[in-house]
């Protein structure tokens, strides 16, 4: 007589099979959607900083324009900070909702009005900021 079907551990290998990939894939897109939305900091600095330095052109002082452009960012991973005097500011993002809250490698990004990029963590400010 000929079954048709699974047998109960044809079913357990390849559940395992799944498992074993799953167990690979699922922390290397969890890392991979970390770094990409780093790029969520950096491009909102680098837009506030350019504002800033609009508004700085016009007034000479950087101190009544950091309200206009502080707060989170774009798609709303970090929140920027500005402390601005007359003459400089310094920027800081920090992350705001999860997955960036676990990335232990960059923690919180700052730029400065002499452009000067820095990063907190593990990782270095150049990997933090995507130039490597």
């Amino acid at each position: 007589m000929k079954r048709n079907g699974f047998s109960l551990i044809e079913l357990v290998v390849a559940m395992g099979i799944v498992g074993i990939l799953a167990a690979i894939a699922i922390p290397a897109y969890t890392a991979y959607t970390k770094t990409a939305n780093r790029t969520d900091a950096t491009r909102t600095m680098t837009f506030d900083a350019q504002a800033l330095e609009r508004c700085y052109s016009q007034t000479f002082t950087y101190l009544g324009c950091a309200s206009a452009v502080s707060g989170p960012s774009a798609q709303g991973y970090y929140t920027v900070t500005i402390t601005p005097t007359a003459n400089s500011f310094t920027m800081t993002a920090t992350p705001l909702k999860s997955p960036q809250t676990l990335d232990s490698a960059c923690t919180s990004f700052t730029l400065n009005n002499a452009g000067t990029q820095g990063a907190t963590g593990t990782a270095t400010t150049q990997t933090c900021w995507g130039s490597t």
